[in-house]
């Protein structure tokens, strides 16, 4: 028997986390986490994590599970998020997924992730020093368009994690990694599962959640975050965490070329501009119900497409 899930996703500051909490509260379930970042310890106010309080009404999985330097992939995450929701189906509950991390979701519930192919810590580190300089970041992208064009054409010029991973891959490999895309897509399904978008029609609507969410970040200590995570060294050029949106544009306040205050507004504006590129990517995907993250009547209509899906199953 194929297993059953939901999954709750759209932008930043949508309200996924609440209406997954209420989701798991009236359905029986428990919430396996498809954050890139919220899987890092230490990363708390700037990835928005459940409060302990929330972790205790029901439980949270994939939360707090590495530290900011350790390496992962969407490969890494789909196959242990497979394995936490089937063991919650397995006792009877239901896995309900959230989160904005797109990839991470299809590879937990397909298998697809793209990112399959083994890696190899030393050419990484290779590669990824050749690319410090702006010259080294082009003729890696050059040398990438000439061996994968598709997946050049797929990355931006200043993406140096992805780039490298796709040369890594071609050069562990002699097979291009858009060649692996293709055929992760093949991969039949884990998971029966319904999944609930949310976006808002009015835009700006939007757009005030994510500066008013920044805003009470910044009140919580955000800035006191980074600077502890840089001075461990985690938000070092190249690391994962040094790239997340709401920690890497603290770095200049360190040196002293930026204020904190100037470091928010650039936060707000890097979300806002996140937010689309999510939206962009679920759009493309098939099978979402959308629903206005902005309705008084969201729970009602999300509970009423929750239970309909289950009915069906059963």
């Amino acid at each position: 028997m194929k297993m059953t899930a939901i999954a709750v996703v759209g932008p930043t500051a949508s309200g996924k986390s609440a209406l997954a909490l209420l989701l798991a509260e009236r359905f029986g379930g428990e919430i396996v986490s498809c954050d890139s970042m919220q899987i890092y310890r230490g990363m708390d106010i700037g990835t928005a994590k459940p409060t302990p309080e929330e972790r205790r009404r029901v439980p949270h999985h994939m939360i707090d599970i590495l530290d900011p330097d350790e390496p992962y992939s969407a490969a890494d995450y789909g196959d242990e998020a497979a394995r936490v929701a089937t063991e919650i189906f397995s006792r009877g509950k239901l896995p309900v997924f959230c989160g904005g991390t797109g990839l991470y979701l299809t590879a937990a519930l397909t298998g697809r992730h793209g990112d399959a192919p083994p890696s190899d810590p030393a050419l990484r580190a290779e590669l990824s020093e050749r690319g410090k300089t702006e010259a080294g970041r082009a003729k890696l992208y050059e040398e990438l368009a000439a061996v994968d064009p598709i997946s050049a054409a797929a990355t931006h010029k200043n993406n140096l994690r992805r780039v490298v991973r796709a040369l890594e891959i071609y050069r562990l490999t002699g097979k291009p990694k858009s060649v692996f895309d293709e055929e992760s897509r093949n991969c039949p399904p884990r998971f029966d599962c319904l999944t609930l978008g949310l976006d808002f029609p009015e835009r700006g609507a939007l757009y005030r959640r994510i500066d008013r969410r920044v805003d009470e970040m910044t009140a919580a200590g955000l800035y006191d975050e980074a600077k502890t995570l840089w001075e461990k060294g985690y938000l070092a050029p190249g690391t994962t965490a040094g790239q997340a949106i709401g920690y890497r544009q603290f770095l200049p306040c360190f040196t002293g070329d930026l204020t904190p205050e100037e470091a928010a507004e650039d936060i707000k504006l890097a979300t806002r501009r996140y937010a689309k590129r999510q939206l962009t990517w679920f759009r493309a995907q098939e099978g979402i119900v959308w629903l206005d993250g902005g309705s008084p009547d969201l729970a009602e209509r999300a509970e009423n497409a929750v239970s309909a899906y289950l009915n069906l199953q059963n």
